[in-house]
């Protein structure tokens, strides 16, 4: 892909910023009307035969938006764009757009997360740092959260050899604020990125989104010090969902800080103890061919696609009975309906636009609960 025009990065912007329209919803709205741009038009009405209305994002805002991040010095990327990073993109639900500051060239190197406890313990600090000095020396990119403890420690050991870190808000809504000389410093070789858009104050549950892109970026992920509930036990379950290596660092086991951590061990993460072993243990994965995702309509970005037919009424009533709050295939629902798989998805997209339908993990969908939605 060429890259997007400048219209057809307006029209993404927007699709992805309007209400319930997150980045499964954009590929398959994209794919379905065969571009933003008759996506964003369509979405009104698939929203209303949902049940409700919802906001879509105006111009005005989108373009205000690329404003403030070009003025900010960095700049919007969409998958399929040659700067979209290569792991990333390999992962379902990836976001369509990133908006990233600092050195896109650090996407081409190899990457390891390296994640851990905010409040960290001296000894935990002190490892991650001397792993992310090594493996920045080796020619490998430190991926982390910029958090306090661990995270922190990591990007501080590799901002001279490039470290990406990865937000939970917008670019100018940094957390913790105190690491704001350390996030410039990262710039000047690394990256800062976010999915998030600008003036996003981050909240509890952007963190986990936020985890979700730092497995993403990683080709294997690196605990050191996670209790039993962290959000870095969130990241190595994310990274082995997508197939990456999880790894972990011993700890002591009257440290609840490691409780976590020296659990992933005791289920089969690779031990690491030096740096070595965590590039002996990515080394199969330097050069893998990543599994990738259903396509995205990226070279029909601003043209609208076949649209089709649209199911009749009692197409769709058979279709909606079949849901309930248990899961189901979108094959089963197909098959036990009698629709053809088109009408199928354009009913799931309605209600899903409409905020009343949940997708589940390996392409399952089910009702949400009235009172998430009404």
């Amino acid at each position: 892909m060429a890259g997007l025009t400048d219209e057809q990065r307006i029209a993404w912007l927007r699709l992805i910023r309007s209400e319930n329209v997150g980045p499964r919803t954009f590929r398959d709205l994209v794919n379905h009307f065969g571009g933003a741009a008759a996506a964003l038009e369509a979405l009104p009405g698939l929203a209303r035969r949902g049940g409700r209305a919802v906001r879509v994002c105006p111009r005005g805002e989108a373009e205000d938006e690329i404003a403030g991040v070009l003025a900010r010095g960095a700049r919007l990327i969409a998958l399929g764009e040659q700067d979209y990073p290569a792991p990333l993109a390999a992962m379902e639900g990836a976001p369509p757009l990133i908006t990233v500051a600092g050195d896109a060239a650090v996407f081409r190197r190899p990457t390891i997360g390296v994640v851990g406890a905010r409040n960290a313990s001296s000894a935990g600090r002190t490892f991650a740092a001397r792993i992310a000095t090594e493996l920045g020396g080796a020619g490998w990119a430190i991926v982390s959260g910029l958090a306090r403890g661990v995270d922190a420690a990591a990007h501080a050991a590799s901002t001279r050899s490039g470290t990406i870190a990865v937000f939970a808000g917008g670019l100018d809504c940094l957390y913790p604020p105190e690491h704001a000389d350390l996030a410039r410093r990262i710039v000047e070789t690394g990256a800062l990125v976010t999915e998030m858009p600008l003036g996003w104050q981050p909240r509890g549950r952007d963190f986990p989104r936020r985890n979700r892109i730092i497995a993403g970026l990683s080709l294997g992920v690196l605990v050191v010090e996670a209790a039993v509930r962290s959000g870095s036990l969130i990241t190595a379950r994310l990274a082995a969902e997508l197939g990456r290596e999880v790894m972990a660092a011993p700890g002591s086991p009257l440290d609840p800080r490691c409780e976590g951590s020296n659990g992933l061990l005791r289920d089969g993460a690779t031990f690491i103890t030096r740096s070595d072993d965590v590039i002996e243990a990515l080394q199969h994965l330097l050069g893998r061919d990543e599994p990738s995702p259903p396509p995205i309509g990226l070279a029909q970005a601003g043209m609208a696609g076949f649209q089709g037919a649209e199911p009749g009424e009692d197409e769709r009533s058979r279709i909606m009975e079949l849901l309930g709050p248990t899961p189901a295939a979108v094959d089963e629902i197909v098959r036990q309906s009698g629709a053809d798989a088109r009408s199928v998805q354009l009913v799931l997209l309605e209600m899903e636009i409409a905020g009343r339908l949940e997708r589940r993990p390996g392409g399952a969908v089910c009702l949400r609960q009235p009172d998430l939605w009404l």
